[in-house]
């Protein structure tokens, strides 16, 4: 960023750890007045220490994401960069995951990002310019026994990403997708918790177990292609600094290896290859 260009700012949901927190580390180094939020402040008392602007922010409430918006316009002006980072997946078969358990993945995934952006554009319009950078995932052009509910919001962020980015594009915004595959955050243990326990007499006991042991082996650190919070955070402050920024970052050989193989990959070959590894009768030997 050029010494003579005004502090830019950059809003960020969900920085109470992982992704979001080195995010608004590094858009800091970058030169941004970063705005860090989280629904509860406590949670972000070291980034208030570093030096980041913090405000108490749930994504799911739209009251509160409104008094967000206008306070950072109120004392910056609009918010050059909106990163949507907040998130969390549902696991478990579909069959026994509450429909409140649903809609609730899609409040958080889904109509929390559309809001914030709902709220961003009007100042960014006015000011033509802005970039609203959405952190999906790889899961968002693949799928996974399993992992459906999530996988869907996922799939819901690709499609919004892709009429956002054109629908904006006039207005000298840009619309910016980031697709990591796994990182080393808590993400495995919420999303195993967050499995329905329906008692040993579930159908699907057994597959159940095999997901929370293979969650845990894909999501292990330091295992194959699993990346920290700080790489994705580099793509990130990357998309909200590049001249000509890509509509999508796919971060990590995992990714960038699934996005093509599922391109190629029959159906019938893919669901065979998701039954080898989460066998859905018997225990898996891991």
């Amino acid at each position: 960023m050029d010494s003579h260009e005004t502090v830019k700012v950059a809003l960020i949901t969900g920085c109470s750890s992982g992704i979001g927190h080195e995010t608004a580390l590094k858009l800091q180094e970058a030169g941004f007045h970063v705005i860090a939020t989280a629904p509860k402040l406590d949670e972000l008392v070291d980034l208030r220490d570093q030096g980041c602007e913090v405000i108490e922010l749930d994504v799911t409430d739209q009251e509160s994401c409104r008094k967000a918006v206008e306070s950072a316009e109120r004392h910056h002006g609009a918010v050059d960069v909106l990163v949507n980072n907040a998130g969390y997946g549902q696991y478990g078969p579909i069959e026994e995951i509450p429909i409140e358990a649903i809609r609730w993945q899609f409040e958080v995934n889904v109509f929390g990002m559309i809001r914030m952006a709902q709220l961003c554009l009007p100042a960014m319009r006015r000011q033509n310019r802005g970039r609203i950078i959405n952190l999906s995932s790889i899961a968002g052009e693949i799928e996974q026994p399993g992992a459906g509910v999530y996988h869907a919001t996922k799939h819901a962020v690709e499609a919004i990403d892709a009429a956002l980015r054109v629908e904006v594009e006039d207005f000298g915004i840009k619309v910016i997708g980031i697709q990591p595959g796994p990182v080393n955050t808590n993400f495995d243990d919420v999303a195993v918790a967050a499995i329905p326990d329906t008692g040993p007499e579930s159908p699907y006991l057994d597959f159940k177990e095999n997901l929370k042991e293979f969650t845990h082996k894909l999501l292990e650190p330091g295992g194959m292609g699993v990346l920290e919070p700080s790489q994705v955070a580099d793509r990130i402050v990357a998309a909200a600094t590049d001249d000509d920024p890509a509509a999508r970052y796919h971060v990590g050989m995992f990714s960038k290896t699934a996005h093509v193989l599922n391109k190629i990959t029959p159906d019938s070959i893919w669901d065979a290859a998701m039954k080898a590894q989460l066998p859905m009768r018997e225990r898996k030997e891991h």
